[in-house]
């Protein structure tokens, strides 16, 4: 196919394209005459990924090269992958205070985690209990255990279904990679209707408000 039926099959401009291919985020097409350059469906995919890392996912257009490269790397595990996928996912801009880090490490050592030093996981949590904190909501750190059991549940899930791909290297890293890019946005969508639906059975008996329910 041509770029501009790869622009519409993808929903990426003709420019943006070109400006993948020159950040090595995709391969260039196959080049079949002097002006003249065909590209196939595994551009495509690879298109609808990089837009979904960087749209959805909230990665640089540097951090989601850096990833894809791992995707394509053979000599990169799975594990290394999943790193650098987790090392690419935006930061907070200030570090964490050390009574926040300690109790984090608390939850860990209570569930029997072990990371590497540098995940950025122990940060970004860190972060959001000094969030708390800053708006005197302290009282809300009593929610860790409850809520690092049910991760627990939920990375066990993640792996499973890595697993799952089978002996396929390359499918296995890119389900990890857009598990992780897509997957915080999916478990807060999940986690707005669970309140929501709980919140009703609780306190409305189960009945929701006619002006929100889902038009039929």
């Amino acid at each position: 196919m041509r770029i501009s039926e790869l622009s519409e099959r993808s929903g990426v401009s003709p420019a943006s394209i070109k400006y993948y291919i020159r950040e090595g985020l995709l391969p260039g097409g196959e080049r079949t005459g002097y002006n003249s350059t065909e590209y196939d469906e595994s551009h495509v995919g690879r298109l609808r990924l990089i837009r979904a890392l960087i749209d959805t996912g909230g990665l640089t257009v540097a951090a989601a090269r850096k990833v894809i490269g791992a995707i394509d790397d053979p000599g990169i595990s799975l594990d290394h992958v999943l790193g650098i996928a987790q090392q690419a996912m935006p930061e907070s801009a200030e570090p964490p205070s050390d009574i926040a880090l300690d109790r984090v490490r608390a939850v860990m050592r209570e569930r029997g985690w072990s990371t590497v030093a540098e995940n950025p996981g122990i940060t970004l949590a860190a972060t959001a209990l000094d969030d708390f904190a800053a708006t005197g909501r302290t009282d809300l750190t009593a929610l860790l255990s409850r809520y690092a059991a049910a991760i627990d549940l939920i990375a066990e899930a993640d792996l499973d279904f890595v697993a799952a791909r089978g002996g396929d290297r390359d499918q296995a890293a890119e389900t990890v990679v857009v598990g992780i890019a897509l997957g915080d946005v999916l478990l807060a969508g999940l986690r707005r209707i669970a309140q929501e639906s709980l919140t009703h059975r609780r306190y409305r008996g189960g009945v929701v408000p006619s002006d929100r329910k889902e038009p039929s």
